[in-house]
């Protein structure tokens, strides 16, 4: 096992990419949210996972943004570039981009759209692990990609060598019990699911790999910790604090609300590209006040 694979844990934030308002990228705003998180105790972060917008990004942005966080990082946490892609092709290809950058690891999401088999998804992440010399991370999250990979297909693939982990956002406890007990520590399981995470984590998880951590990082950070040492009853007093925010931010399509939130901090522009659009009306009120009731503003 890689010092990596051993290391990673607690709070990862999946980090958004800061626009301007013409959804062009900041690049100030982006290297002052990886300040941020690393000074709040953010443990390691997801450049351009799924709530960095890799679907409307280019590629080249794509691999600026991995880039551009970590250089700023410059090795004070782990930095994981989010790589997925339908194509096996083009996933091999951001893999390579992300290893030859310097990224610590890779998150790779299931193909979505296309709707492979079981056996197609082993042979996806089979064919990238085998073309790039970078530790990876499964990503399954069923309520996005139209895809579900099995326990037993993540069984099978935490016998290859670079696979090290994989992030569950099912948010299905039972399922992801039986899955850290059947893995028996030959790859790390993290909660994908902010809602149910301290309760994984307390099931043998270790960590969470989070959209709530964008706007609460100590917060998430402090929380994951807590449940990380088995502390139940400090990491449910702090999952409690959090339970709203981390419903509200789902009331509409990630990134949509947390995007809206950090404008509604100050940290970044309002920017978001289409078909994603700006957080409807009658949200920002509900949502400025969970802000306001956590103590985030």
């Amino acid at each position: 096992m890689t010092q990596l694979a051993q290391n990673l844990q607690g709070s990862i934030v999946a980090l958004v990419t800061p626009m301007f308002e013409d959804g062009s990228v900041d690049w100030k705003a982006l290297e002052k949210l990886v300040e941020w998180h690393v000074a709040q105790g953010t443990n390691a972060i997801v450049a351009v996972g799924t709530t960095g917008e890799p679907s409307t990004l280019s590629m080249s942005e794509h691999t600026q943004v991995i880039q551009e966080v970590i250089r700023v990082v410059n090795k004070r946490i782990p930095v994981i570039a989010g790589t997925g892609a339908n194509s096996t092709h083009e996933a091999i290809e951001l893999t390579k981009e992300a290893h030859a950058l310097g990224a610590d690891a890779a998150l790779l999401v299931t193909p979505y759209y296309n709707k492979p088999t079981q056996e197609g998804l082993y042979q996806h992440f089979k064919a990238v692990a085998e073309a790039v010399d970078l530790p990876i991370v499964l990503y399954n999250v069923p309520g996005r990609t139209g895809v579900d990979m099995t326990n037993e297909t993540i069984l099978r693939l935490a016998d290859i060598e670079r696979v090290i982990a994989v992030k569950d956002a099912t948010g299905d406890l039972v399922r992801g019990k039986e899955l850290i007990d059947a893995l028996k520590g030959r790859i790390s399981v993290f909660s994908g699911d902010d809602e149910t995470a301290a309760e994984l984590i307390s099931l043998g998880a270790k960590g969470n790999i989070s959209v709530t951590a964008n706007v609460a990082p100590k917060i998430m950070s402090e929380m994951c910790a807590a449940a990380l040492q088995q502390n139940q009853e400090l990491a449910q007093e702090i999952n409690h604090k959090i339970a709203n925010l981390n419903n509200i931010l789902f009331c509409e399509s990630n990134p949509i609300p947390v995007k809206w939130a950090l404008h509604e901090m100050g940290l970044i522009g309002s920017g978001i590209r289409l078909p994603l659009t700006p957080l409807a009306e009658q949200y920002r009120a509900p949502l400025r006040e969970t802000l306001k009731a956590t103590g985030i503003i």
